[in-house]
């Protein structure tokens, strides 16, 4: 490999290394989630035949080679065969002493397509959250005391003034749920690592949603029947499914629609933060056609205290990141306008781990 693997890896926007036969070299780990394929499906073929770009690039890239130049195409649909096109910014340019690879570099526009193995890994992430855990339990306490006095005052007061009175016993109640899911991050415990069959959670999940939050939306299931275990905790991850469909009910309009679609993606691999490749081959996508993500907020999505809806926690999604990182998996989203896809990417469970113990360390 010619460019510097952790750097290659590290860049936030897909990327392909195009040989001087137009076939792929090299592509990133971006650009494999980006276009839905995986490296062994990308790397070798043309790549006009894998990357669907809606414009007339062929001759214009061949001269840009040619003169060792760069080339720049702004606004325009890129996808492939797996997944629907999306307006993006291209940027074409020569690999120095590479003898005519050229690189392309992909910048979409109206996705924010965000991959995290732990939202909650940072510093100041943990710092931020660490502190509101502790403002949480310091004002639980007199918020206990408020909500008592309000009851006591109730016990003499005429109708007019005990809706007053009922009133702060509410805001007491909400703002003492609202720290009760801050205190959460904190109190989880480690997750139990078992074989676990994804249908089985997905179904618990939507059968909860369907009756819940999610009745006014048809459920739709697109299951590989074929799909093997994979090695969670079952109960952490029918609160991930939970969490997502919540979301995407709460995005649709009565009579809209969530597609629950898995899959085996075998060649699925992706960089963990040290270096090392883990092997996803077991994807759960949740799909909704809402309106999608705000784009303000959209790549910052799985952060804590991040939300796009009025009076949102912003904490739903940073505990989906944090359950799913813990767990080893890979969560990521793409969004437009009628179309959100949440992706959940988890290990394939040993062959076996059904009648062993659970790992060392996972309990």
């Amino acid at each position: 490999m010619i460019v510097d693997a952790a750097l290659w890896n590290s860049l936030p926007v897909p990327a392909l290394l195009i040989a001087p036969d137009d076939t792929i070299a090299e592509t990133n780990t971006a650009a494999e989630l980006f276009l839905n394929l995986s490296s062994r499906a990308l790397i070798g073929a043309v790549v006009w035949d894998k990357v669907a770009i809606d414009a007339a690039l062929e001759e214009p890239f061949a001269r840009a080679r040619e003169q060792g130049s760069s080339l720049f195409v702004n606004d325009v649909d890129v996808g492939s065969g797996e997944r629907p096109p999306l307006q993006c910014n291209l940027q074409f340019a020569p690999l120095q002493g590479s003898d005519g690879k050229m690189l392309m570099m992909i910048s979409p526009r109206e996705i924010a397509s965000r991959m995290t193995q732990n939202a909650l890994s940072g510093k100041a992430a943990k710092s931020a959250i660490g502190m509101a855990e502790m403002l949480a339990h310091e004002i639980k306490n007199p918020l206990a005391g408020i909500t008592g006095a309000a009851q006591l005052l109730s016990m003499n007061l005429e109708n007019g003034d005990l809706e007053l009175t009922g009133l702060i016993v509410d805001e007491c109640r909400r703002i003492v749920k609202l720290l009760e899911q801050v205190e959460q991050f904190g109190n989880l415990r480690p997750p139990v690592l078992r074989p676990v069959n994804l249908h089985d959670v997905l179904d618990k999940a939507r059968a909860s949603a369907a009756v819940g939050f999610g009745a006014h939306m048809a459920f739709v299931e697109d299951y590989d029947p074929s799909l093997p275990q994979t090695l969670a905790d079952a109960d952490q991850l029918q609160q991930v499914f939970l969490n997502l469909l919540k979301n995407a009910s709460e995005a649709g309009e009565a009579g809209g629609t969530i597609r629950l679609h898995t899959f085996y993606e075998p060649s699925l691999r992706v960089r963990r933060p040290d270096g090392s490749r883990a092997r996803l081959p077991l994807q759960v996508e949740i799909i909704d056609d809402g309106p999608g993500l705000p784009p303000e907020i959209a790549g910052d999505i799985f952060e804590p205290f991040v939300s796009g809806r009025e009076n949102g926690t912003g904490l739903g999604l940073a505990l989906v990141a944090k359950l799913i990182g813990e767990t080893g998996g890979w969560i990521s989203v793409d969004s437009v306008p009628g179309r959100t896809v949440f992706r959940i990417s988890l290990p394939r469970a040993p062959q076996g781990a059904a009648d062993e113990e659970p790992p060392a360390g996972a309990e």
